[in-house]
Parts: structure tokens; sequence; C-alpha cells
């Protein structure tokens, strides 16, 4: 069978690219092509913002409230659609079913907030700031927004973005990954039957030329990035140095410490669900576990007794609990990473290098993996694996945990299991990152709360989605107001004070 195309969407309507470059979309459970998607080149680009330019003005004068019903509406099609979306991310991206449609309803929460915009787009007033003036405030569009988006999150981290953009009266071009386009595609389709206009957004799916096409355009005001963290700093940098807005999430090797008076069975199926699922491509995957004390030898044992039983195969099929991985290259590399942790001297606990899928002999599979005895100085500590790969790293004291977590150059989330309301209270003040659980292995925040790393996990001063996102989406004005009567007015050329 032929493999279908996968278009941009420019101007309202699905638009061939004019690169003349082909991707193939894979489905990684089986190992072969399913799609082929255009490549957008620096034209595409152009033609994406072109319409996004078109439609600003129109759109940024809409009400506010009318703008949020559009959302309301598209809200409730996201709702219907649900499953649909869900099967496109197993299909493209690999992960389960139940995985896929929980990542929805995590993008359909931030929709939710982003409908109460306008209540978030309200800004401050005083009277009175000096004998017969006023000073108000207003938040107001920054212009063209575009968004660059990871593979592992098809439908949820361009949620976290566009959803706030257009509330706030942006217009916006969103450059999904070239391994899982049609979800945005999709997503466009939905927002357009929901009633928002032609050019609003818009959809450029892309490598390399689509993104350094957007950093370069001077009609993009403000730049949104999730991915690695090398390529977060160049998109910062580059979108930066052009005058832009930028806030762009960089990667994480994100810890869970565990002290010997938590429960260690709760703490072990948290552990295994934040590790291994999605395959542990999941930017919030807990990759280190810092045992303390006493607790290390039962904690390894029912991490290695709960990940061997995981069922491992296609996204799609019943009681599967971890799929593939999304490329061969990708396997091929945490294969790599497994096997450097080895020879610098980790224990192979669980390797999941040796497991076979009799299903999906073709997929990029790859089994759980545990490493004990992992020392910080260790390929595997010190890369971000993205992988289903989980290292022990064994410490003391938890101010011993705490430094080792301090020390790692990123700092998206960590998470602590405790029984001790005072050991959670020093964790949460003393950790150097933007995440914290307690008792909680993926602490990602729920919509109306901001999602940003510390350190090398974020590029730029604001947080997505929540407050956070509305105040990047947005632009403060101040206007101080006074109506003289004419005898009151008396040039000065002295600095004007209102005390």
């Amino acid at each position: 069978m032929t493999p279908s195309t996968v278009t941009c969407w420019i101007g309202g309507e699905d638009v061939a690219g004019t690169s003349g470059r082909l991707g193939d979309v894979f489905d990684p459970a089986l190992g072969h092509v399913i799609r082929r998607v255009h490549l957008a080149g620096r034209d595409d680009v152009g033609r994406a913002v072109a319409a996004a330019q078109a439609a600003l003005p129109a759109w940024g004068d809409t009400p506010p409230l009318r703008r949020a019903r559009i959302l309301m509406r598209f809200r409730e099609l996201l709702e219907a659609h649900r499953d649909e979306l869900a099967r496109l991310i197993t299909e493209e991206h690999g992960k389960t079913l139940p995985d896929a449609a929980g990542s929805v309803q995590r993008g359909i929460e931030v929709v939710e907030f982003a409908t109460g915009i306008p209540h978030l787009l309200k800004g401050e007033q005083a009277e009175d700031v000096a004998r017969g003036i006023s000073c108000h405030s207003m938040r107001q569009p920054v212009g063209v927004c575009a968004g660059i988006t990871p593979f592992n999150f098809p439908a949820m981290v361009p949620m976290w973005m566009f959803p706030v953009a257009l509330a706030c009266g942006n217009t916006f071009v969103l450059k999904p990954s070239e391994k899982v386009p049609s979800t945005s595609l999709r997503l466009a389709r939905l927002l357009a039957e929901a009633g928002l206009p032609p050019g609003v957004l818009n959809v450029v799916p892309g490598d390399a030329e689509a993104v350094e096409a957007l950093l370069a355009h001077p009609g993009v005001s403000a730049v949104s990035f999730v991915g690695s963290t090398p390529v977060a700093r160049h998109v910062y940098a580059t979108a930066a140095k052009a005058g832009k807005r930028v806030q762009a999430l960089g990667g994480a090797k994100n810890h869970a410490v565990v002290l010997p008076d938590t429960d260690l069975d709760a703490a072990a199926d948290a552990l295994v669900g934040a590790a291994y699922g999605s395959a542990g491509e999941r930017c919030m995957s807990i990759s280190a576990v810092v045992a303390v004390g006493a607790v290390a030898d039962p904690l390894v044992a029912r991490l290695r007794d709960r990940a061997a039983a995981l069922r491992v195969g296609p996204g799609a099929s019943p009681g599967v609990e971890m799929g593939p991985l999304i490329t061969a290259a990708h396997r091929e590399r945490v294969r790599g990473l497994i096997a450097a942790g080895v020879a610098e001297g980790a224990v192979a606990v669980l390797d999941g290098r040796e497991q076979r899928i009799p299903e999906g002999d073709r997929g990029f599979f790859l089994g759980p993996t545990l490493l004990d005895h992992v020392a910080p100085s260790m390929t595997v500590y010190r890369e971000e694996i993205f992988g289903p790969v989980l290292v022990v790293l064994r410490v003391s004291t938890l101010g011993e945990a705490i430094a080792l977590v301090n020390a790692n150059p990123c700092g998206n989330g960590a998470a602590l299991f405790t029984a001790s309301g005072q050991a959670a209270s020093q964790f949460e003040r003393e950790v150097q990152v933007g995440m914290v659980g307690v008792n909680v292995a993926i602490p990602v925040p729920m919509a109306f709360f901001s999602f940003g790393g510390w350190k090398q996990s974020l590029f730029g001063d604001l947080h997505v989605h929540g407050v956070e996102g509305v105040k990047f989406y947005t632009r403060t004005k101040t206007v101080t107001t006074r109506w003289p009567e004419p005898a009151d007015a008396k040039p000065t050329l002295a600095m004007p004070t209102l005390g």
C-alpha cells in the first residue's frame, strides 16, 4: 500500500510544501513507513508567517470573550475526537493508547485554562496616583508567535502553547516534529471546525531548515520550544539575538530520592511507571533513583521484579504497558548508552537489550533496563537517555542526595519519597529544580500552574502555560491619565513627578 502524504496547513487549508523534500513517517511498532510528510522549507515558513501576519489585526481586535468561545468549541471537539487523536499518536509515536489518551487530556486541560482568558487579561488600575492623575495597565498580544515541538507529545506540547497564544490575541505558526506530523494537522482542522479564522493557526511540519527559517524570520515576534538542551540553547541564542521573545525548554535528568521511611511498595510502583511509561521518552520521566541508606537493596529488588513483569509490545495491543522507541537510530543510541554504563562499572540488574517481542519483531523495541551502583561520573548518568533505562545511585543521607541532584546541570523535576514532613520541607526548600514532587513521581503541574525547569532545562525567563504562559504571550502597557482644566496647564521643563 502506498503511504499517504501529510501536507502543511497554511491560511486555513492544506498546502503542499514547495521545498521538494519529503520525510518518512514510521509506525515504530511495525518498523515501516506509513506516511510521507512534506518537509517545510524557507518559502513555506514565509507563506505561513505571511498568513499569520495577515490574520493578526482582525484576530487581535476580536474581543477576548469571542476568542474564548472558539476555544470552548475546540475543547468540545477535542473531547469528541479524543480516541481518534490517541490512535494517531500511538500510530506515529508508539506509546500505548491509554498513555496517548492521557496526554490528550493534559492538552485539553490547557485549552480549558485558556478559555478563562477574559479574566486573565485584566490589567491593574489605580486612581489618584497623584492629584487628578490615574494609572491603568493592559495586556496586549505580542504578534505572530511560533512553536517548535518535539516528537514525544504530538498533542500535549503543542497545546501547551497555541491555545494560550491564540486566547491572548496572537496568531501562531506551529512547527511539529516531522516524525509525528499528523496530530498537529488534525488539531488545526478541529480548530477551523470550531470557528478559528483562516491564518490564525498555521502548521509547517519540517526539520532543521524550518526551525532556522522561523528563528530568522523578522515577522515572528516570539518563539516557544521544547526539546533537547543543545537545541534549546541554540534556539534561545539565535532567536533572542534576532530580538524575539523566547522560552526554550531543554533536556532533563529527573531524580527520585527515596528515604528508608517510605512505603517501598508504593514508591516502587510509582517509579516503574515514571521510568518506563512511554518507553522513557518523556521530559519528566524519572531516569535516576537516589537510594538513601539501607533502602537501596530492597528498593532495587522491587524495581527489578516490577520492571521485569511489564508487558512490552505494540502500543495499540490490549494489555501492553510499554511500546517501542521512536526510531531505529534512537534505539541503537540507547543500547549504546546501556553498554557504556556496564563497561564503566554499572550493574545490569535488568538488561532490556535482551528482550524479544514476538508480535513486533521488526519494531523499534527495547525492554526495561535497570542499572545499579551507578556513579555520577558514568556516561549513563551524565547523558539524557530518553529511553526505558532507570539508574540507581546510592548515598548515605538526604543532604548528600540533595547535593547530588543540585550538582546536575539540568533542573527540570525531582521527587522525594518519604513519610517525613520535615524531610519533605527540607527537600522542597533546597532542591534546585523547577518542579518538585513529594510522593509524586511525575510532578507535572496542572494547566493553571506553569511548567518549566531551572538551570539547563530552561532558557528564558517564563515557563509554559498557566499565568506565566499568559505573561509570555502578552506585552504590558501602562497608561497614565490626566484630564486637566485649561487653567491648570502650566508649562515646565522639570522632570515630572506625581507625588
